[in-house]
């Protein structure tokens, strides 16, 4: 992710919003992104690509703004979100624990600082309870300072993965005690995180499980910087993956992983051919074949570029050019 001849300090928030079914009120929370309340286009910001799944009851929105203009775009879809999306009335196989579920804020380039990221992404936490009274936020990553937690150890912590978190348990870092209305949302800033789905044809969610254990992080021989889950989906069952960067460079069958920099310091992700061939592989020891693989939204390095070529034409809705199909 080389600096683009714009020279533009980029940055992306994949919005994470628990709604997916009514896909115009998620186009009129990504609109909320990019228009301000008379109509007018934001500055320096696009939305990429909507990704919407029904059976997740699920949607990301892909928000890029330079540093300066995230805060107020992220708000703005996010208060629409808020107010559209009650958290009483959700049903869905994915997780999740807020109407607003995750705000992460990445930086496409080295121009931007993690220092930047870490600052906006707790402005962001704060503008939310303030702006949506009954809001509450958890801190992630950059944003969770000192301890800087990982985003899988703080939804940990906040019993993101529970079929029924017990709200009455948990301890926001901003905000009040979680509300059924608006639940609970992580806000933070890390290296870029991709997501990259690859459905095995089973139904049988125990295969999948033990194929998710086998490729997270934390298993002997898994991938670095994957996190997994496996969820029925669409009649199978999809191994839903979140891609972390993790630090230093790295090699797969004398094939480099995907690299980029961010303050001096390298970073690489786990390729989806990688991901998609390690589950092809566990998948057929258990006599099940793949159906397909999946990115949710785009690697850093396209986020990066898609992004300056839209700016640069002052396209606010990217979404709706997209041709090549992303979820």
């Amino acid at each position: 992710m080389a600096s683009g001849s714009l020279g533009r300090r980029l940055v992306a928030c994949l919005l994470n919003v628990s709604e997916a079914r009514r896909k115009d009120l998620v186009e009129s929370v990504a609109r909320a992104a990019v228009y301000d309340a008379r109509g007018a286009r934001r500055e320096e910001t696009t939305v990429l690509n909507i990704f919407n799944d029904q059976d997740y009851n699920r949607s990301v929105i892909t928000i890029v703004a330079s540093i300066d203009s995230i805060r107020e775009a992220v708000l703005s879809a996010c208060e629409k979100a808020c107010g559209l999306i009650d958290m009483r009335n959700h049903t869905g196989v994915h997780p999740c624990m807020g109407a607003v579920d995750l705000i992460p804020i990445y930086p496409l380039g080295e121009e931007v600082a993690v220092e930047d990221c870490a600052k906006e992404a707790r402005a962001v936490a704060e503008g939310l309870t303030e702006q949506v009274q009954g809001s509450s936020v958890f801190l992630f990553g950059w944003a969770d300072a000192p301890l800087q937690r990982g985003l899988a150890q703080r939804r940990r912590d906040m019993g993101w993965f529970k079929k029924t978190p017990d709200m009455q348990l948990i301890r926001p870092d901003v905000g009040p005690q979680p509300q059924k209305r608006y639940g609970l949302t992580g806000v933070g800033a890390s290296p870029y995180v991709m997501n990259c789905n690859v459905t095995i044809d089973t139904r049988d969610i125990a295969t999948g499980r033990d194929i998710a254990a086998a490729i997270r992080e934390s298993a002997p021989g898994g991938l670095p910087g994957v996190q997994v889950l496996a969820l029925p989906h669409e009649g199978a069952v999809e191994i839903a993956c979140n891609v972390e960067s993790v630090k230093g460079s790295r090699a797969a069958a004398g094939e480099p992983w995907p690299s980029f920099s961010i303050s001096g310091q390298t970073y690489c992700h786990a390729p989806a051919s990688l991901i998609t061939e390690r589950v092809a592989e566990l998948a057929g020891q258990r006599g099940v074949g793949t159906k397909g693989t999946a990115l949710v939204g785009f690697t850093p390095a396209e986020c990066r570029g898609l992004a300056e070529g839209a700016l640069s034409r002052g396209c606010a809705e990217f979404w709706r050019e997209q041709r090549r199909i992303h979820m």
